[in-house]
C-alpha cells in the first residue's frame, strides 16, 4: 500500500509537531522552510523560500497527497505581512497548478475577524477591512479558496504552550495587563492546533467532508484579566493589582466559536486555559 504523503510550506512549530504525529503513523512527511537543520527527525526536507519567486518549483515533482500552509510573515511591518502570506499563497497556487492533492490545509488566525465590541463570531462572521495586516491575510486565504482546490482555512486564536513565551515570564515578574479596557481573549494550545491539523488531514484522505472554514480555538473565550489573575495565583505571585470593576457586558474584543470543529468530530485535549497552562506548568516550559 502506498504511504500516505504530505508537504508542509513553511514548517515551523506547529508544521513539525504535526508531521512528527503522521510520521509516527506511517505518513511521509516533506518539511519545507528556509532552515531545515531545524526539522526533527522523519523528515524529508526541503530548503526553498515560499515568500520568493519561483521558491516552490520543487512542488511540481513531490506531488503530495495532502498540503499543510503555515505561513508566517516575514517581518512584522505590513509589507511583511503581504510577502509572506499573499505572495506564499500566489507561488503555492502555482507550484500546484499541475497537481491536485486530496486538500490544502492553510493555517489562518481568528485576527481576520472584524468583530471587537464582544460579540461572538463564527466562520461566517464579518472580515476586517480596516486592519491592513488581517487584510493581507483575508487576501491571502481569498486566493486560496477561489482556487480549484480543495481547501480548508483554519483561523486558530492565541496559541499558547510554547517555550520561551512571554505572558508566563511577565506574569512572574508580577506585571498584569492594566485593568482597563476589559479584554475577550481566545486561545488554543498548541497541542490542539498540532491535533486539529492532523484531523483535517487524515480526513482529506479518508475522503471525509470538511468544511472551507473552521475557527481553531478552545471551549472558553475568557477575559484578559481572569486569565492573568489566575496565572498568577498558580505561580504564587502577589501582584498588588486589583480585578476591574467592569466585566463582561464592557468588555471589548471578540468571542469565537468553535462549534465546527467539534462537528468535525474532533476532541479538544485542552478544552479551556485552566487545563491547558497547567500543564504548560507541569512541564516546566513557558507560554
Amino acid at each position: 500500500m502506498k504511504r500516505k504523503s504530505l508537504l508542509i510550506v513553511g514548517c515551523g512549530d506547529l508544521g513539525a509537531r504535526a508531521g512528527s504525529t503522521l510520521i509516527q503513523e506511517g505518513w511521509t512527511v516533506h518539511g519545507l522552510r528556509r532552515r531545515v537543520d531545524a526539522l526533527p527527525a522523519g523528515f524529508s526536507a526541503h530548503r526553498a523560500d515560499y515568500a520568493a519567486p519561483g521558491g516552490l518549483d520543487l512542488i511540481r515533482e513531490l506531488r503530495p497527497d495532502t498540503v499543510l500552509a503555515t505561513f508566517t510573515p516575514t517581518d512584522r511591518s505590513l509589507a511583511g505581512y503581504r510577502s509572506g502570506f499573499v505572495d506564499g499563497a500566489r507561488n503555492l497556487l502555482d507550484a500546484l497548478a499541475d497537481h491536485r492533492p486530496a486538500r490544502l490545509v492553510f493555517v489562518s488566525s481568528t485576527r481576520v475577524f472584524s468583530e471587537s465590541r464582544g460579540a461572538w463570531v463564527d466562520e461566517s462572521s464579518p472580515l476586517s477591512d480596516s486592519d491592513e495586516r488581517a487584510v493581507a491575510i483575508v487576501e491571502a486565504e481569498r486566493l486560496v479558496r477561489d482556487s480549484a482546490l480543495d481547501v480548508s482555512v483554519v483561523r486558530f486564536a492565541g496559541i499558547y504552550g510554547q517555550p520561551g513565551g512571554r505572558l508566563l515570564a511577565r506574569i512572574a515578574r508580577g506585571e498584569l495587563s492594566p485593568a482597563t479596557p476589559v479584554r475577550w481573549t481566545n486561545r488554543i494550545h498548541r497541542e490542539d492546533c498540532a491535533g486539529f491539523l492532523c484531523h483535517l488531514l487524515r480526513g482529506a484522505v479518508a475522503g471525509d467532508s470538511l468544511e472551507p472554514v473552521y475557527i481553531g480555538v478552545d471551549d472558553q473565550p475568557a477575559l484578559q484579566h481572569e486569565v492573568e489573575h489566575w496565572l498568577a495565583l498558580e505561580l504564587g505571585v502577589e501582584t498588588g493589582a486589583d480585578r476591574p470593576v467592569s466585566g463582561e457586558d464592557e468588555a471589548i474584543g471578540k468571542r469565537c466559536r468553535n462549534r465546527l470543529m467539534h462537528a468535525s468530530g474532533y476532541s479538544l485535549r485542552y478544552p479551556d486555559f485552566r487545563s491547558g497552562y497547567r500543564a504548560v506548568l507541569l512541564s516546566g516550559s513557558d507560554a
